[in-house]
């Protein structure tokens, strides 16, 4: 009798033990993980990001909830960034000292990123970037508490710009947007173009955002240029490809959308679109797992999701995988745990992230349907190429981020 109850008694101690070691498992700073989405809500990128990036976000956290059954409570806030980064930097910073946000996630448009970045650099706080896409957020001012996660200028430039001029487009003049992302895109892109054998007649400038292209679309069409490159996106592009068409510039010369979204060419019908090649990291009807996504993201929105949209998901996901692992939302602990950690879901496949925070994965050239090619609703990419990782991405060897040792 004494026996079992010693027995008894040992049992019951190492279930005590067992449940605090499960119960201080994951150490949440307040027992709350609370997760930023900061965006733009109403404005040229709210299509691509904006209130579908929310509703990824909150797909992923329930959906960890629902799997994982975390021990700690998640919480999801949102704000509109207005594209101004003065204004996502004061809330960046509102939320971190007064909301205790402990990761910042999406942040479309350069130099709300950048901005958020160095305020949450300060504060050491996470950042995992879908809609932004310059370069220099994995570059030259990199962070070792930030993520890039869905695509970048360099990958843009390495599938559609080196498509067109492979399919003769070998002259160019760029149409560019007017601040660090239409820059660094027109950058990217014109390097490759020269560097597959093609030549660079001229650009120019437009404000961010536009609504009258007519001037810049006359200067491009005055070069004589083959090829115009749109290094602009959203409502930008949208506009410049319709009155491109009202004016009669194309087909005579033609147009290479650098960054268009399936909402963009949703928007604008197959009939204005078609033809034209792009590149994504995501494609909504590229497999059983994109499809069976996509299909819930669409009964809550009413349309496909955007790559960036469907890369918040992945992002976040991650995230709380990775606090699950590493026991607790420590901000240097989950950032080790994520880079530790390859990422496979129906966004990416053997995807990781490295030192310089560029999350990589392979990419996709698309040429959008003709019309009749197209068989149902939102039917309307061709997946002409898949791009490789390690091709799509800037290679460390000519990184300039300071986290890489060469």
């Amino acid at each position: 009798m004494k026996r079992k109850l010693l027995s008894a008694l040992i049992c019951a101690a190492l279930m005590l033990q067992v449940g605090a070691t499960a119960g201080a498992a994951t150490k949440a700073s307040d027992g709350v993980v609370k997760i930023g989405v900061l965006t733009d809500m109403s404005g040229t990128y709210s299509d691509l990001a904006g209130p579908g990036a929310l509703i990824a976000v909150q797909m992923a956290v329930a959906d960890f909830i629902a799997k994982e059954k975390p021990d700690f409570k998640i919480e999801v806030i949102s704000a509109d960034h207005q594209n101004k980064g003065d204004i996502a930097a004061i809330k960046a910073r509102e939320w971190i000292d007064r909301e205790q946000v402990d990761v910042i996630v999406d942040l479309v448009t350069t130099s709300t990123a950048l901005a958020v970045m160095k305020v949450a650099k300060e504060k050491n706080r996470i950042t995992l970037v879908s809609g932004a896409a310059s370069t220099p957020i994995t570059n030259e001012q990199c962070t070792d508490i930030n993520v890039h996660w869905t695509y970048d200028t360099y990958a843009l430039a390495v599938g559609t710009g080196k498509a067109v001029v492979k399919q003769g487009g070998k002259t160019w003049f760029f149409l560019t947007a007017d601040y660090a992302f239409g820059k660094s895109l027109e950058k990217n892109t014109s390097e490759v173009v020269v560097k597959e054998g093609g030549k660079v007649l001229g650009h120019v400038l437009h404000p961010f955002p536009a609504q009258d292209f007519s001037s810049f679309l006359l200067q491009a069409q005055a070069s004589g240029a083959q090829v115009i490159g749109l290094a602009n996106a959203g409502n930008d592009t949208i506009n410049a490809i319709k009155q491109a068409s009202e004016f009669g510039i194309t087909p005579k010369q033609s147009l290479a959308g650098l960054l268009m979204f399936i909402t963009d060419v949703h928007s604008l019908g197959l009939k204005t679109t078609q033809g034209m090649y792009l590149t994504t990291g995501f494609y909504w009807d590229r497999n059983d797992e994109t499809r069976a996504w996509s299909k819930r993201f669409f009964e809550k929105k009413s349309r496909q999701p955007t790559m960036v949209q469907a890369g918040d998901y992945s992002a976040v996901t991650h995230y709380l995988e990775a606090i699950k692992a590493a026991g607790t939302d420590d901000t240097q602990a989950v950032m080790a745990k994520m880079k530790a950690t390859p990422i496979n879901d129906f966004f990416a496949k053997n995807g990781k992230i490295r030192v310089d925070g560029r999350m990589v994965h392979d990419m996709y050239l698309a040429q959008v349907k003709k019309p009749e090619e197209s068989k149902y609703a939102w039917d309307y990419y061709n997946i002409r190429q898949v791009i490789p990782a390690d091709q799509a991405f800037m290679p460390l060897s000519e990184s300039v981020c300071p986290l890489v040792k060469k």
